[in-house]
């Protein structure tokens, strides 16, 4: 397998394991210095979360779903060297029973056999209106 096509089923791997709600190994996948950047300007939601951060911000995410989880489908992935962009669909029924669908473009990093950043694009309007009702 090339490193680019590990690099690809590395980030599959991550974005499965994130679909299954399992945060410890979703944490675990992440490289020790890893980060996610979310974009906008949407308080509580954007901007840039350590490994530890993200942990937190995940575990409280998962009272809001019904099934525990933010299902994210990659549609296609591209990689070149370290770098992975991904082009997915997310999927979730909220627990007040509205249904959260976005699509998205991420690009990530991977390092060591994991990933290293993570950068999240998405219809942050969609976003900001299903989590904070504005």
């Amino acid at each position: 397998m090339t490193s680019t096509e590990n690099n690809k089923a590395i980030v599959a791997d991550f974005f499965a394991t994130f679909s299954k709600g399992d945060v410890p190994s979703v944490i675990e996948r992440l490289h020790e210095d890893g980060s996610w950047w979310v974009s906008g300007s949407i308080a509580g939601m954007s901007g840039t979360y350590s490994k530890g951060e993200l942990a937190g911000l995940l575990d409280g995410a998962r009272a809001l779903y019904r099934e525990g989880a933010l299902q994210i489908n990659p549609t296609s992935m591209t990689a070149e060297g370290d770098r992975v962009a991904v082009e997915a669909k997310s999927f979730a029924t909220m627990e007040d029973g509205r249904v959260y669908a976005n699509s998205y473009h991420f690009l990530l990093t991977v390092r060591d056999g994991k990933v290293t950043t993570v950068r999240e694009y998405m219809d942050t309007i969609h976003a900001r209106e299903t989590f904070f009702g504005f």
